[in-house]
Order: structure tokens, then C-alpha cells, then sequence
């Protein structure tokens, strides 16, 4: 065939396509009636009348001298050119409907896909069009327009298929359609590739069932059906390596999971014999200890780091622990990813490289469309905050949740449908064609690497045992099981396979499987087979243990000054909102007048001392940037222009980055991301801000199975800090109340800090002691119950000695109350919004020398030598009172009760002060809420206090 066959330009190029159609359509209409053709449509038609025909003949011959003038085509056959575009089309968006995914059973067929007759066509009308005009790739393979539409159908339709014309991008749908038209998906893997694929699979295999043989009825979600899940993620990696990635991070809930850790990780087969064999462990040192957890988890939850040399370059492999919310740690492997994309050494925004690091996120068919959590993190795939160029996602599809069929789990075709909605392309691939999974895997990691977009591998496949090993899968799935234990392994169908070619001879086959088989043995030799029955969890490392060291956190007057005036400039011509720049002008009066520094003065003047200090700061929620409560502006808006300043990023003696980011409307999967990024980047101050505390309602998995737990379990350090609106004014049950008291219940083992503030100082003060902390051992996350009201209350200001002479104070007693110590006969304990309401309630101390109020400003781990010091003062003391907004089921009360009590002294009564118990965090009337606040604080402060 000519190679020069090429259609010419012509005003018609625009129209190829599916668009084809519409123009020969109106084409019809205008040999009847011109005016009722589009103008722009009916010029086309007036000036060029129908299309040509290629200069060289519809088979491709040469054209003679004498016959080469363009040449008219009638317009039935070119109502057949437009037909077979229109097949072709259909075949390559649809194609996936027909093709062979199911190792267990045939897809049904599809009819369509080659019908002729739908089309008005026939073999011969094909055989009369170019080739080129159906597959411009590889055109020289066809004759004719029959053979490249055979072509299109047996691509399309094999044993790998793509769904990609929901993807919006033109060039995007191009590049991957040359990829799979191109054969450069499907190109012939080397004998040496096919030889260590089958080892691997034989590794895979060979692995599920020595555990199962040597472990009997041992839990460990056996990866068998889907083996080949080993190998996809080795050639992802694989090619990582060779790009030079520095971080390749996963996640994947425990379905297969120690096949992974064993095989790509490297943890060594007799470490995950002796799990199983309950080996005695091996003391650790006490530095060791700080870096384990002391609880532990079950063995397919842990994760795994292993690095790999590849000339100069070393990449490391990250496995994120997992826990059984399956998806959950998709989010954490995102934030991991990001962090090991940015530098953050300088000021400004940290500078990301998208080449840096790549995540692999592995998801089961049921927990993908039916987890939430998918679809947010999905979501800010392309925000700029969390973007992280591009995730491989592979969905290991054993068409089965726990016993439940595909048909109960979800409403779609497919469980990759919910990736569509993002324009992420999709590769169908049947899990028993191991050289077609690796095509899948090879063309995913191209895709990622030119696009920097998602991109999901759809590996189906089956589950060849029940969810674990303990389960009968026959008493819930008889039909699909009966199948299963006739069906052949992938190991021994790839081995057919390969020997049928004569690719591989039995006799090295057989040394392959003697070669493994070997393998198992030696490392279960190693394996130390006494029995630890001693059922002891070891004590905590010292450093959880010890606590927060003191640190100095109070800055220097002159220091403080020089970074609040530059806090106030900006650039020449910029136009800052006038309200909003008389309001950050008093924040110099303060420093000239000795005035009080508000909430959001003192968490800026924190950030730039932070800065200043040499730690990164990160942080992000819904309306982080400006704040939910118009309080922070971090990011300033040109009130002409539109355009962004924040002054925290010209700070002339930061000396790290700072980042403030605007979230979507998202709380799970954000905070995920955000801890992950702590995580991995734990040199960096990562906070995280909940719109209203209540919110956190949401993220609720992330606050139990990592942020309050993660330490205990898999000593996993994390310095995060969470700031979560906390107050009652009268704003209904959902903005009231963040849930002090589940933090509280989650406390235990120095987990982390739970605070509830009542100055700006103090704010100030904490921020700075946890950037201290981030590089030790000691360092544990803070949970902060932020203001709301008491972010412009004058009473919660503090004046500027306090940062620059002050220091983070766990309690607090009232200035100006407990001069006569003899005279105080009750102490009323408070924390956060009430005490400062409290306070106002006070003012006039002389009438109150009856009285102490105390605040509990760090709630976790318990200030008890503090308060019993204070107690310890009040010898006439006859009550103690702890007095709080919330209902008495909710709040710190259920919290402290047994605390107070266990240092109240003989004869003193504890007691509590408050709104009743409620189902409801709050009041939905703000005149009811009003009139409640009022009784509350009144009877803190009159002498006989009527018990709720």
C-alpha cells in the first residue's frame, strides 16, 4: 500500500468525526432547501459542494497525471465514509462492553459493536474506504478499511480494554488513542520479562499457600484470584525507579497485603513466618522504642519502607499503615506524596515538583464506589493546594464485598465508574492475562508521567477464597464458588501458556517453582518456633512517657516589633480593602499604644516568629485564608485588581515556607491528607482548621484510627495541630459545640494534647512550644478548641509582656480573686469561652474574696500537680465547682468529675454547674440560649448554688 495515501486538507477536516454525521444531514436539507441550513454551514456548502476525495484512489493506488484532479465523490459514498467513522468510533468508546474482563465467565456479547447493518453498511463499502480514513496509526498494516475496523474490534475487545471519551482534554484522548491503536500497549515483552513474571506469580502463589498450609485457619486475606496484583505494582515501581522518582508511596486496605509487604516491600518471609508463628520478640532498645508502637495491630495493617538504588539515585518505597477503613489511607498516601513533592526551604509558598514523588493508591470494588472518602480525595486530585501530579489507582476487583455480589454494592456498570466524573481514563483488564495487566500498568505510569493526571487500572479478577481464611464462601456465594474451584490459578494458566509457545521449556519452569519452593523453606528454618504466650504489651517509651520538656517560647520586644511592622506593608500600588486595612493598621497602635493583642494578631505574630525560628507552617481548611470568622486575612486581595499578597510570605527573616490554603468542602479526606503530610514531612508545622468544630463530625475515622491512635499502634509520630471552632452564642446545635468530650474519652498515653484557651497569649504560646516540639520524641498532636466570639473579645486580648516575658500556662488562676486564700470557701473550675465570661462576672473582686476561679487551659494530659498545688492553698475550702456551657453529658465534665474528686479534699464537695443533660449539643433559640448562659454564670458567682 502507498504510503502516501494521506487525506487531503480541506474545509471538511473539522467535521471528521462524530460531527460528520450532523454535516451530512444538513447537507440533505440543503439540496431541498438552503435557508433552513445554518448560515455558517450553507456558506460551506455554496462554496465547496461536496467533499474530495484523496489524491491517490479509494484502495490506495497512484492516481495517473491524466486522473489526478480532485475529483468529486458522490454523496452516498460519502454518507458511507461518515458510517464508518461512526463504527469506528463506536468501537473504540464502547468496545470495552464486548471485550473478555472476566476470568470466570464470558462478557456477554455485543451485537452492536459489529453490526453492519445498523450502519448501512457492508464488508465491501469498507473494503471501497482507505484504511487511514478508519486508524491513521499503522495504516501500512491494512489494505483496507474491513481490515483496520478488524483491528479496531480485536483491540478494543481483547483481554484489556479503555474508557477514555470522558475525558475532556482533546490532546489527552489522542495521545492515549495513538497509545492503544499505535500497539504500543500490547508490544511483545522479552523472554526475560516473561520468565521473571511467571517467577514472580509463582512467588504470589507460592506464598498464599504455604501460609495456608503451615498457618491452618490463620487470618491473612489471601491476595488469591488477583495475583497479578504483585506484578502490576512491581512494573509501577519499576518504572518509577528508572525515572528517577525519589518517593513512591501506597496504600491498599489488607486484601493481599502482606503478599505486597513481602514482595515489594521486602519485608523477609521468616519476619512474617514468625508473626504468624507468635515467635518471642526481640527486646528493643529504648531508642528503638520510640519509634514502635507499644499496643501494636494485626499484621496486614502494618506498612513497610524500603529504599532501592539505581545508580546514584535511591528511591524509597512507603507502604502507609492501614487500618480496616478501608480507603481511608488513600487520603494519608496523598499527603504523603504532596510532602515529598515541596521543598519548603525558603519563603513563600513551598515549590512543588510533581516528578519528585509518586502515590499508588489500591482500592477494593466494593469500598471504591461505596467509601466516600474516594470521591474527596478525587476531588482535590487537581486543586493546587493538594494536587499531586497524578495517582495511579488500581481497583483490585474481586467482584465480591466481604459475601456481598457486585449487583448489592453498587448502582453502576462497573465499580471505576465514580473516577469518570473526574475525567480520569480507565483500563479494564482481565487479571488472568498477566502480560496484558502489565501493558495496563506500563501505559498508566505514561499517562501519569506526560499528564500529570489520575489515571485507574480496573484489574478484575475474583477472590478464590472467602473474605478471610476462616470463612466457607460456598453459604453465601454457591454459584460464583462452584466456578472458582474448577478455575485454573493465573500461575498455572500463564505456565500453559507460555510453554504452548514454546517460550519457555518445562524443565526450566520446573526449576523456577523448585527455586521458590526453596525459598519458603530456608526462611521458615529461620523462624524461632517457641511460642510467645506472655500476652504483655510493653511499657510506653520514655518519651511519651516523660512528656513535653519545658521550652522557652516567649520573643524579644524589638523582635516582636520588626516583624509586626512588617507584617503591615505591602507592595507599592497594592489596594487593600479599606475596612480591612483600618482594622490591620491598629495592630501597629498596639505596639505604640500598649494595647491588647487580639486572637488572630497573636496567631500571626506566632506564625512569623515560627518562621523566623526555621519551621515550615502549613495550613488549610474551608475558609483558612481569610478565616471562617473574618478574623485571620493571611491572604490580602487587590480591591482593583483581584490579585494576592501575604505579607507572611516576604518576611524578611523567614527562613522556611509558609502555605494557607482554602480546602474544599471536604474534612475527611482533607484531614487525612493533612496528617499524612505531618507525617511525612514532620519538621513542618501542619495545621488543620475545622469551619465550625462541629464539622469534625465527619472526619471522625481520621481523629480514632490515626491522629489519637497511631503512635500506640504502629509508632507513627505526628505534631498535628487541629483547630476546631468551639463556643455556644446562640447559634443552633451545629455551630455550637467540636466535641470536647470525645477527644477527651480518645486521651490516654500522652496520645496528645487537648486544649481549650482563654487568651490570645496563650494561643500564641502553645503554637510556639508544639514547633518546638516537632523535631523531638516528645512531640504528640494538639487538638485546640479555637474561638469563636473570643476572637475580638476584649477579654480575651492579652497585652504584649505576655508574649514577650510569658510562657504557655496549663492553668490559670483569676487575676485580682484569692487574696485572702483563708476566705475562699469555693473554687470554681472553667475552661475556655467560660472562663473568660466568668471573669467579666468578677470584675469587681472586692465583692468575691469568697471566691476562686481556675482555669484549665490544657484539658490532656491532666495539669493534676497544678491543681492539686492550687487546691492545696484554700484550707477553708467547702466546694469545688466545675462550671461549663455544654450539657453535663457532653463537655469535660464526665472528663474531670474523677479527677477533682480524687484531689478534693476530705469534706469537699465536688460539684457541677451547667446546662442538664441533652441529646443536643445546644439550644436552637438564641433567646433561650441566652437565658441559659445567664443562670449558668450567675450561679457560679452566688453563694448557693442550686444543683442541675
Amino acid at each position: 500500500m502507498s504510503m502516501n495515501n494521506k487525506l487531503p486538507a480541506s474545509p471538511w477536516a473539522e467535521f471528521y468525526g462524530p460531527n460528520l454525521g450532523y454535516v451530512f444531514e444538513q447537507y440533505e436539507i440543503y439540496m431541498e432547501n438552503p435557508e433552513e441550513v445554518p448560515a455558517d454551514l450553507r456558506k460551506l456548502f455554496d462554496n465547496w459542494g461536496s467533499p474530495v476525495l484523496p489524491e491517490n484512489g479509494p484502495h490506495g493506488q497512484e492516481m495517473t497525471p491524466e486522473s489526478s484532479a480532485p475529483r468529486t465523490l458522490p454523496f452516498a459514498k460519502m454518507k458511507k465514509f461518515v458510517a464508518a467513522l461512526q463504527l469506528a468510533d463506536t468501537i473504540r468508546g464502547f468496545g470495552h462492553l464486548g471485550a473478555n474482563l472476566y476470568p470466570l465467565e464470558a462478557q456477554a456479547p455485543q451485537a452492536d459493536l459489529l453490526n453492519l447493518d445498523q450502519y448501512g453498511l457492508t464488508e465491501a463499502d469498507l473494503r471501497d474506504i482507505p484504511a487511514e480514513f478508519i486508524c491513521k496509526h499503522q495504516p501500512e498494516r491494512f489494505a483496507n478499511g474491513w481490515e483496520a475496523i478488524q483491528y479496531l474490534k480485536e483491540t478494543y475487545t481483547s483481554n484489556i480494554a479503555f474508557e477514555f471519551q470522558h475525558v475532556d482534554e482533546a490532546e489527552e484522548k489522542a495521545w492515549i488513542q495513538s497509545m492503544i491503536e499505535s500497539g504500543e500497549v500490547t508490544k511483545e515483552l522479552s523472554l526475560q520479562k516473561k520468565n521473571d513474571l511467571l517467577k514472580r506469580l509463582n512467588e504470589v502463589e507460592g506464598f498464599e499457600k504455604f501460609l495456608h498450609k503451615q498457618f491452618v485457619g490463620a487470618k491473612r486475606f489471601s491476595v488469591e484470584g488477583l495475583d497479578v496484583l504483585v506484578p502490576v505494582i512491581d512494573e509501577l515501581v519499576d518504572h518509577s525507579v528508572q525515572a528517577g522518582t525519589s518517593d513512591v508511596t501506597i496504600s491498599m486496605a489488607h486484601r493481599g497485603r502482606l503478599n505486597v509487604l513481602t514482595h515489594v516491600l521486602g519485608k523477609p518471609y521468616e519476619d512474617i513466618f514468625s508473626q504468624f508463628q507468635h515467635s518471642p520478640k526481640e527486646k528493643l532498645d529504648k531508642a528503638q522504642e520510640a519509634h514502635v508502637g507499644w499496643t501494636g495491630d494485626v499484621k496486614y495493617h502494618f506498612g513497610a519502607v524500603k529504599e532501592i538504588k539505581n545508580g546514584d539515585k535511591t528511591t524509597r518505597i512507603t507502604m502507609a499503615h492501614n487500618p480496616s477503613h478501608l480507603e481511608v489511607s488513600g487520603s494519608i498516601v496523598q499527603g504523603y506524596t504532596r510532602a515529598a513533592q515541596d521543598d519548603r526551604s525558603q519563603a513563600g509558598y513551598p515549590r512543588q515538583d510533581e516528578n519528585k514523588a509518586m502515590s499508588i493508591l489500591v482500592h477494593g470494588d466494593a469500598a471504591f464506589p461505596g467509601q466516600g472518602v474516594v470521591a474527596e480525595t478525587l476531588n482535590y486530585s487537581g486543586i493546587k493546594g493538594y494536587k499531586t501530579g497524578g495517582t495511579v489507582h488500581i481497583i483490585a476487583n474481586n467482584r465480591v464485598g466481604f459475601t456481598t455480589e457486585s449487583e448489592d454494592s453498587r448502582s453502576t456498570r462497573y465499580a471505576s465508574d465514580l473516577a469518570k466524573g473526574y475525567g480520569i481514563p480507565i483500563i479494564h483488564v482481565n487479571a488472568d492475562d498477566p502480560e496484558a495487566c502489565i501493558a495496563a500498568a506500563k501505559l498508566a505510569f505514561e499517562y501519569r508521567s506526560k499528564f500529570y493526571k489520575d489515571v485507574l487500572i480496573d484489574l478484575i479478577g475474583y477472590r478464590r477464597l472467602g473474605h478471610n481464611e476462616m470463612d466457607e464462601p460456598m453459604a453465601t456465594n454457591p454459584m460464583t464458588y462452584t466456578v472458582v474451584r474448577k478455575h485454573p490459578t493465573i500461575t498455572q494458566i500463564y505456565k500453559d501458556r507460555l510453554t504452548e509457545r514454546n517460550e519457555l521449556s518445562k524443565e526450566q519452569i520446573e526449576a523456577i517453582e523448585e527455586t521458590v519452593k526453596q525459598a519458603f523453606a530456608k526462611a521458615y528454618e529461620k523462624v524461632n518456633k517457641a511460642h510467645d504466650d506472655s500476652g504483655l504489651i510493653p511499657d510506653l517509651p520514655d518519651a511519651v512517657k516523660i512528656g513535653y520538656p519545658k521550652v522557652k517560647t516567649s520573643v524579644d520586644l524589638k523582635k516582636l516589633t520588626e516583624i509586626n511592622a512588617d507584617l503591615l506593608k505591602w507592595p507599592e500600588g497594592f489596594h487593600v480593602f479599606d475596612k480591612l486595612e483600618k482594622i490591620l493598621s491598629r495592630r501597629q497602635q498596639v505596639f505604640t499604644d500598649k494595647g491588647k493583642i487580639d486572637w488572630a494578631h497573636a496567631e500571626v505574630l506566632a506564625f512569623s516568629t515560627i518562621l523566623e525560628d526555621g519551621t515550615p507552617i502549613r495550613l488549610s481548611g474551608q475558609d483558612s485564608e481569610r478565616g471562617t470568622f473574618s478574623h485571620r486575612n493571611l491572604v490580602l486581595h487587590d480591591s482593583k485588581t483581584g490579585e494576592t499578597y501575604s505579607p507572611l510570605h516576604r518576611l524578611p527573616g523567614a527562613k522556611a515556607s509558609f502555605e494557607v490554603r482554602n480546602s474544599p468542602l471536604s474534612e475527611y479526606a482533607v484531614l487525612g491528607f493533612e496528617y499524612g503530610y505531618n507525617v511525612f514531612a514532620p519538621e513542618t508545622l501542619v495545621l488543620w482548621e475545622a469551619q465550625f468544630g462541629d464539622f469534625a463530625n465527619t472526619a471522625q475515622v481520621i481523629f480514632d484510627q490515626y491522629i489519637s491512635a497511631g503512635r500506640a499502634k504502629w509508632g507513627q509520630k505526628s505534631g498535628l495541630v487541629m483547630l476546631l471552632p468551639h463556643g455556644y452564642e446562640g447559634q443552633g446545635p451545629e455551630h455550637s459545640s467540636a466535641r470536647l468530650e470525645r477527644f477527651l474519652q480518645l486521651s490516654a498515653e500522652n496520645n496528645w494534647t487537648v486544649a481549650n484557651l482563654s487568651s490570645s497569649a496563650q494561643y500564641f504560646h502553645i503554637l510556639r512550644r508544639q514547633a518546638a516540639m516537632l523535631s523531638k520524641d516528645e512531640v504528640r498532636p494538639l487538638v485546640i478548641m479555637s474561638p469563636k466570639s473570643l476572637l475580638r473579645n476584649p477579654s480575651a486580648g492579652s497585652a504584649i509582656d505576655e508574649f514577650t516575658n510569658g510562657e504557655f500556662k496549663t492553668v490559670i488562676e483569676q487575676p485580682g480573686l484569692g487574696q485572702k486564700p483563708e476566705a475562699v470557701e469555693r473554687l470554681v473550675f472553667c475552661t475556655g469561652r467560660m472562663a473568660v465570661d466568668l471573669s467579666d462576672q468578677v470584675a469587681d473582686v472586692g465583692k468575691f474574696d469568697w471566691l476562686q476561679i481556675v482555669r484549665v487551659e490544657e484539658l490532656y494530659p491532666f495539669p493534676t500537680e497544678k491543681i492539686n498545688e492550687i487546691i492545696g492553698k484554700y484550707k477553708n475550702l467547702r466546694e469545688i465547682v466545675w462550671t461549663q456551657e455544654e450539657p453535663r453529658n457532653m463537655g469535660a465534665w464526665t472528663f474531670v468529675e474523677p479527677r477533682l474528686k480524687a484531689l478534693a479534699p476530705k469534706g469537699v464537695n465536688v460539684s457541677y454547674n451547667g446546662r442538664m443533660r441533652r441529646s443536643s449539643p445546644s439550644e436552637g433559640d438564641p433567646v433561650a440560649h441566652k437565658k441559659e448562659q445567664q443562670r449558668i454564670l450567675a450561679q457560679s458567682v452566688t453563694r448557693n448554688l442550686v444543683r442541675v
